[in-house]
Order: structure tokens, then C-alpha cells, then sequence
């Protein structure tokens, strides 16, 4: 009984940072980016790095988690060759997305962060960054869903 709590909350911990990380990216480029347009340059830029720093703070934590719980219930099933395509297609999105959040956090935010006045085409360029990782997040998603299929 202890055996399948402890994999039931691995699990949980693997949904919960895939949740942050993907629900927050949506939430990043659909709602915060169009509703920071109502401020003046300043305001704007000032919340988008706060929000930001804010938010990949907490990914440095959520995208090893949401990494190492999916290798763990890989190799409680039996490893990778007892796996479907489909956990290996979330694999690579998720691999992806990793290696894209560490190219943004490097190279455009880290431009921003360090601007005296951040520009437009810098915030936008991390808006598309974004968006990509969003959408392999989607991708990776709808592969689970299609690894188990309701019978």
C-alpha cells in the first residue's frame, strides 16, 4: 500500500510543476504580456521583470521536478523500452523546454534584467520564447493523453 501512495504523489509533484510551468507560461503570454500595455514604459517594464524574475525563480525548481519525477516513473514502469512513444515524446518536449527556458533565462532576460531601459523587441523576443515552450508544454500534454487511452 505504501508502495503505490509514494508513486501516486510522485505523480502529483510531476503534474503540479508541469501545471506551473506550462500554466504559467500560457498565463505569461495571454494575459499578463496584453494587460501590461495599459501601463506607461517604465511600469511596464518594471512589473515584467518583477513578474518575471518571480516566475522563473519558482521554475528552477518546478522544471527538475517535473524532469526527475518523469525519469523516476519511467524506470518504475520498467525503463525506456517498456515505455510508449508517447512518454518519449513527452520526454523530448520536456527536454525542450528545458534547454529553451535555459536559453531565455541566459541570453534575453538576463539582457533585460540588465538593461538601464529594456526595450520592446527584448520583452518580445522572450514573449515568443515563451510561447514555443507553451506550446511543446501542449504537445507534451497531449501525448499523456494519448498514452492512456479510457477503455
Amino acid at each position: 500500500m505504501p508502495h503505490s501512495i509514494l508513486w501516486s504523489l510522485v505523480l502529483a509533484l510531476h503534474l503540479i510543476s508541469i501545471i506551473f510551468w506550462v500554466g504559467g507560461g500560457a498565463y505569461a503570454v495571454v494575459v499578463l504580456r496584453p494587460s501590461l500595455g495599459l501601463l506607461d514604459a517604465t511600469q511596464r517594464n518594471s512589473v515584467h521583470l518583477q513578474t518575471m524574475a518571480r516566475f522563473f525563480k519558482g521554475l528552477t525548481h518546478a522544471i527538475p521536478t517535473a524532469l526527475i519525477t518523469g525519469w523516476l516513473m519511467i524506470f518504475h514502469e520498467g525503463g525506456f523500452a517498456n515505455v510508449p512513444w508517447t512518454t518519449n515524446l513527452m520526454q523530448l518536449a520536456g527536454i525542450l523546454m528545458a534547454l529553451l527556458f535555459a536559453r531565455l533565462y541566459f541570453g534575453a532576460y538576463q539582457k533585460a534584467r540588465r538593461a538601464i531601459r529594456p526595450q520592446a523587441s527584448v520583452f518580445d523576443s522572450i514573449r515568443t520564447q515563451v510561447l514555443v515552450i507553451v506550446a511543446l508544454g501542449m504537445l507534451a500534454v497531449l501525448a499523456a493523453s494519448l498514452g492512456h487511452p479510457f477503455v
